[in-house]
């Protein structure tokens, strides 16, 4: 479920600072259009990065409990 949730999530974000650096671009706001992408980025990356790190703590988790058995 909270994958679903993270492709979701992460994808409304991706179609939220489209439209939002398409907008900027027309207006002829191109500096600020790349700054909105820029964040965007930074935006999904730590999104991505904190699943990265329970995705690596259950792997530890299951190894750590294999070597007690």
């Amino acid at each position: 479920m909270s994958d679903v949730f993270l492709l979701f999530q992460v994808a409304g974000i991706g179609i939220i600072v489209a439209m939002l650096s398409a907008l900027l671009k027309q207006m002829g706001k191109d500096d600020l259009a790349q700054w909105v992408t820029l964040i965007g980025f930074i935006i999904v990356l730590v999104i991505v990065i904190d699943y990265l790190g329970q995705l690596f703590q259950q792997i530890r988790s299951v190894f750590l409990f294999q070597m007690m058995l």
